[in-house]
C-alpha cells in the first residue's frame, strides 16, 4: 500500500472507533429505559402526595387535605425531585394554582392524552429527548376519591371543602371532572444517560 493509502485506512479506522451509535427512546439501543425511568418518577412521587393525602383525609377530613395540598404539595415533590435529581411537576389545562399551567408543549400532550381517553385508547407515556435531556409526560387521570376536591361543587365537593378551595386558591379552575378523566399530566425532566466513548 502506499503510504497515502496507510495513514488515509488508519484516520478512518480512529475516526470510526469514536462515533457513538445514535440512540432512540424506544429502547432497541441499550441505553437505560427512559420509559421506565418517567415511570418510576411520577409513580414514587405520586405515591409520597397519596400516601401524606390519604393519611391527611383520614385523620382530618377533606377540607383539611386542601390545606394539606396547599402547603405541602410542592415541598413534597420538590423533595422527589432532588432525590431523583429531575424536575418534577403536575401540570394542568385547568389548574388549581396558576404556577401549574401547562405550558404550549405540554397542553398538547394533555390533549392527545384526553382524545385517547375519548377513544377508550390505551394510554402510553411520551417520552422525548431533546439537548441531552428526557422529557417524560403521563397523564393524571382522576379516581373517586380525587372527587372530593376536583369533582362538582354540592354533588362531589363539600361546602367547607369549596369554601377552603376558594379562600386559598381564588383563580381555581380545576373542577367539574369525573371519574377517567385527564386532570393533568406529570411533566418530568432529567438528564439523558451520558455514553463513554
Amino acid at each position: 500500500m502506499k503510504p497515502t493509502a496507510i495513514v488515509l485506512f488508519v484516520l478512518v479506522g480512529i475516526l470510526s472507533c469514536k462515533q457513538q451509535p445514535k440512540t432512540s427512546v424506544d429502547g432497541e439501543s441499550n441505553h437505560p429505559d427512559y420509559m421506565e425511568i418517567g415511570r418510576e418518577y411520577a409513580q414514587e412521587t405520586q405515591k409520597v402526595l397519596g400516601k401524606n393525602l390519604k393519611t391527611t383525609i383520614q385523620n382530618e377530613g377533606v377540607a383539611q387535605a386542601v390545606v394539606f395540598c396547599n402547603e405541602q404539595a410542592y415541598p413534597l415533590t420538590d423533595s422527589m425531585a432532588t432525590h431523583y435529581k429531575a424536575k418534577i411537576k403536575r401540570v394542568s389545562d385547568k389548574p388549581r394554582n396558576p404556577s401549574n399551567k401547562a405550558n404550549p408543549a405540554e397542553l398538547a400532550h394533555i390533549n392527545t392524552f384526553k382524545e385517547k381517553v375519548a377513544k377508550g385508547d390505551s394510554i402510553i407515556p411520551i417520552v422525548e429527548q431533546e439537548n441531552g435531556k428526557v422529557h417524560f409526560y403521563a397523564p393524571i387521570i382522576t379516581q373517586s376519591l380525587c372527587l372530593n376536591c376536583h369533582g362538582t361543587p354540592e354533588k362531589n365537593i363539600a361546602p367547607d371543602v369549596v369554601g377552603h378551595l376558594s379562600e386559598l386558591y381564588p383563580q381555581d379552575e380545576a373542577i367539574g371532572y369525573d371519574v377517567d378523566q385527564v386532570r393533568g399530566i406529570w411533566s418530568i425532566v432529567f438528564e439523558a444517560e451520558k455514553r463513554s466513548e
